[in-house]
């Protein structure tokens, strides 16, 4: 089976934050989404719910051998498996143990109701831009055909630090 190049974000603003990037790392490895290359980890101000803790992100660049909707079902049992909480009892973009956003999937494009690729909001979040732009400052957006980084004055204003190389 052919494998796959995927660029995934990770974030976690609730409880152990640093394991729970740790612990999702493992976790994805597991499951056979190998991690050929990962970012350093930003602390980052939130976005859109503005009233919860600040997250840590970083990006990751990987190989697997599965199709973009069996992945994001492997993520999102992961999320769950390391206490994501998902549906009526959750608040939409609010406070979470591990988010995982497949970012890019090779060059595909895709729009369903599940799943949309290239994600739809990466190109306005300098916690997603700032390491993929670290990881892969070759990447190109596949609709657009920008490289990635050009994006990255446009966030500019967004609150981020590292904290870890």
């Amino acid at each position: 089976m052919a494998h796959k190049t995927v660029y995934l974000a990770l974030g976690s603003n609730l409880g152990d934050r640093r394991f729970n990037l740790r612990r999702a790392c493992e976790a994805l490895e597991d499951a056979r989404v190998h991690i050929v290359k990962r970012s350093s980890i930003y602390e980052t101000e939130p976005r859109d719910v503005t009233a919860q803790p600040w997250f840590l992100n970083m990006a990751l660049a990987c190989e697997t051998p599965y199709f973009p909707l069996q992945l994001l079902a492997i993520s999102q049992r992961i999320e769950r498996d390391l206490g994501r909480i998902r549906g009526a009892s959750s608040v939409p973009r609010g406070p979470r143990t591990l988010d995982i956003d497949i970012l890019l999937f090779q060059n595909i494009v895709m729009d369903t109701p599940r799943l949309t690729i290239p994600h739809p909001r990466m190109l306005d979040r300098r916690f997603v831009l700032e390491p993929l732009s670290e990881i892969a400052p070759h990447l190109r957006h596949p609709q657009t055909k920008d490289l990635l980084a050009k994006y990255l004055s446009r966030v500019a204003g967004q609150k981020l630090r590292r904290i870890e190389l």
